[in-house]
């Protein structure tokens, strides 16, 4: 998974991918990319910072099921009163964490929550349900795409325990070009 550089050919596959004419945000262009990352203090990972600096930023048609969402947004329902998102912090997260098994009370739990749901990433949309996918952008775990629960947290991608599929952003929407579900796993 390359996320310093983008291959043409993949930007092509993910212009063809969201049908650029489809009714999608206007690219950001390359300032505003600079601007948002300068801001937050962090380098988004190829090829998502190419994509949105010139194919577009967010679409009504997926992924995922509620479309991508613009760069600097959340989906509609992810709720007011959350902490602030700090995106230079990293994503605190290597491996499937199932929270509502954990056996730890809210007191330890919630913070670390927070990190999970508000730190080191940004949030590419909703499959409705509290269910959103992350796009890591500091950590470990950088360049790689997380569902993000009520529940718990898995990668999607070839790490064993994850969602099936190939890593990175790239990976994720050739899964939905395919019409593959997200659920099947290995």
């Amino acid at each position: 998974m390359e996320t310093e550089r983008v291959d043409p050919d993949d930007l092509a596959f993910l212009r063809g991918a969201f049908g650029v004419d489809g009714g999608g945000q206007p690219a950001l262009g390359w300032d505003a990319v600079r601007a948002f990352e300068a801001e937050h203090g962090i380098v988004l990972p190829e090829p998502y910072r190419t994509f949105v600096a010139e194919v577009t930023d967010g679409s009504p048609s997926g992924p995922p099921e509620y479309g991508l969402v613009p760069l600097a947004t959340l989906p509609a329902d992810w709720g007011n009163g959350r902490p602030e998102r700090v995106l230079n912090r990293p994503f605190p997260l290597t491996e499937t964490w199932v929270w509502e098994d954990d056996p730890r009370p809210g007191d330890v739990l919630d913070p670390l929550l927070d990190e999970v749901f508000d730190h080191g990433s940004v949030v590419l949309g909703t499959e409705g349900c509290g269910m959103y996918w992350h796009l890591i952008v500091n950590g470990p775990q950088r360049g790689h795409i997380w569902l993000v629960t009520g529940e718990g947290a898995m990668p999607f991608g070839s790490d064993p325990g994850s969602l099936d599929g190939e890593p990175g952003f790239l990976g994720w929407v050739r899964h939905w070009a395919d019409g593959k579900s997200w659920f099947d796993m290995r």
